[in-house]
């Protein structure tokens, strides 16, 4: 039976003020519950690694394994390849694929891993089906996805409500789930696992540095990246709203009491040994 293809839509795109927030991102900020896994053997396929910075890291923790880093867009590799080379790493490669059809054989990978997919994905159930049989008997599916509803800041701004409302309904007319976190358990389960651990991780922003760099990066992004030519492509948001979204969040960042909780739901899923 022929696997299902990708029918979302990005919602970021792979605008500068995107690649700022995902080259931040390491092993340890955005996948610690999974390192206590690890073990220096294994293969690990790395599903929407982007520019590589968490697949590098996972790539050092397994030098006697391999890591394939995989993503959908041909033009992001470049620079996870350079990322992987700037740190001497020989043990990783990058592909480009589909996580509803991966173009691999039955149980090849020990890990399969995947930070900030399933919410961008059209079919994450799916998805998860295709995590698992790519991944060896006793090996683990590790997802880790933001929940947009779930995110809390201080102080109140009117302006930062209405870019989370606008945000989630452009991110499901794309066709995927921006409340991700939360499903992931459910839909694990209904994928076929039956051994799942599910766990919260979070990112906070509040010093001055942490916070002109999260309010800029998601100041541009509202208005200059693919999000806000969808959002107004799509007739959701006046180029003007998406100004004013920019401007609570540029207000936001410059405010000295101001703090902001990203709030991630966490699956570790053992396959059947």
């Amino acid at each position: 039976m022929p696997h299902a293809r990708e029918t979302a839509v990005y919602t970021h795109g792979h605008h500068e003020s995107v690649l700022r927030s995902h080259t931040w991102r390491t092993a340890r900020n955005s996948a610690a519950y999974l390192l206590g896994a690890l073990k220096p053997h294994m293969r690990i396929l790395d599903i929407g690694c982007g520019p590589g910075t968490i697949t590098a890291d996972l790539a050092a923790l397994v030098p006697d394994g391999h890591v394939t880093g995989l993503d959908r867009e041909p033009g992001i590799l470049g620079r996870a390849r350079a990322v992987a080379d700037e740190r001497g790493l020989t043990n990783a490669d990058f592909v480009t694929g589909d996580v509803h059809a991966l173009d691999f054989p039955d149980d090849t990978f020990c890990v399969v891993h995947a930070h900030q997919v399933l919410q961008h994905v059209g079919d994450p159930v799916a998805a998860l089906r295709e995590m698992r049989r790519v991944t060896k008997p006793g090996g683990y599916v590790a997802v880790r996805d933001a929940d947009y509803a779930a995110m809390t800041w201080y102080p109140e701004s009117a302006g930062l409500d209405d870019w989370l409302d606008l945000y989630r309904r452009v991110a499901r007319a794309n066709g995927g789930e921006p409340d991700a976190g939360r499903r992931l358990k459910a839909w694990a389960l209904e994928a076929g696992f039956t051994d799942v651990t599910a766990t919260t991780g979070t990112w906070t922003y509040s010093t001055a540095e942490e916070r002109a760099w999260w309010s800029g990066l998601w100041a541009d992004r509202t208005v200059a990246s693919a999000y806000a030519e969808r959002a107004v492509a799509g007739g959701h948001a006046t180029r003007e709203r998406l100004e004013a979204a920019a401007a609570a969040w540029r207000e936001w960042g410059g405010r000295e009491d101001g703090w902001f909780a990203v709030l991630h739901g966490e699956i570790l899923c053992r396959e059947g040994a």
